[in-house]
């Protein structure tokens, strides 16, 4: 027979575990709320030339992606051990690319981007921040293209609906410098409120979805 202490008790648990599923739902909810925008200009040579390495590049794009991450779930997606991964984004946070995030279990150490976007402005003519910006903008472009041939690797995992929202297109453009920047600002409104650390309503079913955008003049038509 079950006394009136162990009814008790049992009662007790039953509204502790209760409310913890509660607040479980709550900080589920709140990590999936988006941050304040705050975009970064980088302008330091010295942190260009800190950033300027395949594993960092990979790692940040990671963080700016999907949000908070530890070293060790970061590993795979970058193809470096989680050690090597961890040093890389101490790295990083020396120079204030990322910072440690809040964690639910002691035992984690997982990272944040410090912003929730960057755009370089280097002295142009600084021959080493010309060659850091070079370096990271083509690292950058192998990022991204890799990113798209990985899509095709599994583009028959992903369904049909997104298949059908996907797009792979290219333009050859006839336009003046100005009219290039007013585009490039049109096309970066319209992308802004689906920035994933920023995005404050999410419907059901969205994730995360690559984009990148590349405008630059041809060379002259040759003679």
């Amino acid at each position: 027979m079950v006394s009136a202490n162990q009814r008790d008790l049992k009662e007790i648990l039953h509204i502790w575990l209760s409310l913890w599923s509660n607040l479980k739902q709550f900080f589920q909810i709140g990590a999936r709320m988006g941050r304040p925008e705050h975009r970064r200009t980088i302008s330091d040579v010295r942190a260009l030339t800190a950033l300027a390495h395949p594993v960092r590049v990979a790692l940040l794009n990671q963080l700016m992606a999907y949000g908070p991450r530890t070293a060790s779930r970061c590993a795979d997606a970058v193809g470096a051990s989680a050690s090597a991964c961890s040093y890389h984004l101490r790295q990083l946070a020396r120079w204030e690319f990322v910072e440690p995030a809040p964690a639910d279990d002691g035992r984690e150490r997982p990272w944040q981007a410090t912003a929730t976007g960057f755009a370089l402005d280097p002295d142009l003519g600084n021959p080493a921040a010309l060659a850091a910006q070079q370096t990271l903008a083509g690292m950058q472009i192998d990022q991204d293209a890799e990113a798209a041939r990985a899509f095709l690797r599994r583009a028959d995992t992903v369904g049909r609906e997104w298949l059908d929202a996907t797009e792979l297109s290219r333009f050859s453009l006839l336009m003046t410098p100005a009219e290039l920047a007013d585009l490039t600002r049109a096309v970066d409104a319209l992308i802004r409120p689906y920035i994933g650390l920023t995005r404050t309503d999410p419907p059901a079913g969205a994730k995360p979805v690559h984009m990148d955008v590349k405008a630059f003049p041809l060379p002259e038509e040759p003679s």
